[in-house]
């Protein structure tokens, strides 16, 4: 978590895609502290996929909860969803 968030302070990023599961913390922490930060929107993708799961994600801060395995172009989808939504061009 501690080498994203020294990353997220150094460069411009449109959107956070992060595991649950992290080395040093979790990724609710993660989205946590980069969302009041940085206020970049985040998804969660992750082998976790009952209903508290995706409820813990968004009161992370998440925007959207994507489980594995994921294919490419439904992650895509994502992605340019949530970019649209804030304002980016996809």
């Amino acid at each position: 978590m501690r080498s994203a968030l020294e990353l997220a302070a150094k460069e411009e990023f449109d959107i956070l895609v992060s595991d649950i599961g992290l080395p040093d913390a979790t990724g609710y922490e993660l989205m946590k502290q980069v969302k009041a930060r940085h206020g970049i929107p985040g998804i969660a993708l992750t082998g976790y996929g009952m209903d508290d799961d995706l409820a813990h994600s968004r009161e992370a801060g998440f925007e959207d909860h994507v489980v594995k395995p994921v294919d490419a172009v439904q992650l895509e989808q994502v992605i340019c969803r949530i970019a649209r939504s804030n304002g980016k061009s996809t």
